[in-house]
């Protein structure tokens, strides 16, 4: 799993060994994150980081891309992944708070070691949805006729079909943000455009509890079409908005009721939402450090704060945890290479020169740099904070974040070989789901 020597960093190295390089570097986080007794996977590098369901749905995924890309064996990938279904599985569902969660859904974050809640947290339905689409992935990828491909193939099926996505609606129209035990539904819902589409896609889909097409059509009636610095577009600030759902579905050219009447589509969309933000760093109009045509990239993700400097004669306020996202912020130079890396398939003529750019950064710092300081693609950080333009200088995260990491292994993927878009294609769930959303055109015309 080791990253390619300093030396072979060079400006002029093939597009194809670069994707490599950052892939590989990526996809680390999920091989030493990972529990091996029993599959889950840490939220993040910081000690005593519980599991992340979102974060152990994109290994689920992940896993079969690294076999095709021979960084593991099949053996390994398919251990790891029976090892997570079947705690998964296990895991005690009800309405206790110490359960592992309810009704098929899944607490954000779990144990490390008993797969139970952990950090009282809540019952989340985007990130038991991203779980489910890993499940998924997985049942449509180890398809060998053996005991235990079929038995990942059995937990999968068992585990989508368990989660009710009905009770999820909470008698509305829409999708609850989640649940906690002894305290009920939380009070937002998942309207206007957000990471959401995946969510309604598999509710749609499911064979035991489906939710009815108007829950769709609802979730539609609350987008709203923006013109943003001259693009006219669903806008959303933060670039993992765009991104996750495309990271199984491959939007291109498939469109429901709300983009057919715009002649456009989701994959559209993402592209100039990713040629927004670039636009955004080229204009920069906060003064921030750093910020040009190849150095941009704004979402999820750490930061310095929650602090106050005064950097150059400004005030400058900086935030810890939060969606940065643009024009309408927050924005406090926080950087984020690697959410504009997960963007490579909408826009790649942008998004390449910037990650030459930023890997000829790391090359720069030596071979005996740290990690984070010689590639900032798997680290946000922050030259302001420093008030430098060096990309070596000011702050950068002291953690990796798996939900950071896994999109980038996999937008790559799509981008480079379309993987997990065409395995997803055969996925009864996703084609069932987008065909109840009124999705029509592209792929899903073929037999």
């Amino acid at each position: 799993m080791d990253a390619l020597p300093v030396a072979s960093l060079a400006r002029n190295i093939p597009d194809e060994t670069l994707l490599d390089d950052i892939q590989r570097r990526s996809s680390g986080f999920f091989l030493n994150a990972v529990n091996r007794a029993n599959g889950l996977v840490a939220d993040s590098t910081r000690p005593g980081a519980p599991c992340s369901i979102a974060a152990l749905g994109l290994a689920l995924s992940l896993w079969p891309a690294g076999v095709e890309r021979g960084w593991m064996s099949r053996g390994e990938a398919q251990a790891l992944t029976l090892a997570a279904l079947r705690c998964l599985w296990r895991a005690p569902q009800g309405p206790q708070p110490d359960a592992a969660g309810h009704k098929g859904f899944f607490y954000h974050f779990l144990d490390m070691h008993t797969g139970r809640r952990a950090w009282k947290s809540e019952l989340s339905t985007i990130d038991t949805a991203l779980l489910m689409a890993g499940v998924l992935a997985a049942a449509q990828y180890f398809a060998h006729d053996d005991a235990a491909e079929a038995e990942i193939r059995s937990l999968a099926h068992a585990l989508y079909t368990r989660v009710d996505w009905r009770w999820a609606l909470n008698g509305g129209a829409t999708f609850s943000h989640g649940w906690r035990s002894g305290r009920g539904f939380l009070r937002f819902r998942w309207e206007g455009y957000n990471e959401a589409l995946i969510l309604y896609i598999l509710g749609l889909g499911s064979p035991s509890f489906p939710v009815p097409p108007e829950s769709y059509k609802a979730w539609l009636s609350t987008l709203r079409w923006r013109r943003v610095y001259g693009r006219e577009m669903l806008h959303a600030g933060p670039l993992f908005v765009h991104q996750l759902s495309h990271i199984w579905i491959d939007f291109r050219d498939i469109r429901d009721g709300f983009m057919r009447a715009r002649g456009f589509d989701y994959f559209g969309n993402s592209r100039a939402a990713t040629r927004l933000q670039r636009d955004y760093a080229i204009r920069n109009p906060k003064g921030l450090r750093a910020y040009g045509e190849n150095c941009w990239g704004f979402s999820a993700g750490d930061g310095p704060g929650p602090a106050r400097r005064t950097i150059g004669g400004v005030e400058r306020r900086f935030h810890g945890y939060a969606a940065r996202g643009v024009p309408h912020g927050p924005d406090d130079g926080t950087l984020s290479p690697w959410a504009a890396m997960a963007s490579l398939p909408f826009a790649p003529e942008i998004v390449m020169p910037l990650a030459r750019h930023v890997h000829r950064a790391g090359a720069g710092a030596g071979a005996g740099a740290d990690e984070g300081a010689r590639c900032r693609f798997t680290a946000s950080y922050n030259p302001t904070w420093a008030g430098t333009d060096d990309l070596d200088g000011g702050w950068v995260s002291p953690a990796l974040i798996g939900i950071n990491q896994g999109p980038v292994v996999l937008m790559i993927e799509n981008h480079r070989s379309g993987f997990l878009w065409r395995l997803m294609r055969d996925c009864a769930p996703i084609v069932t789901g987008l065909r109840r959303a009124g999705f029509s055109g592209g792929w899903l015309q073929g037999p």
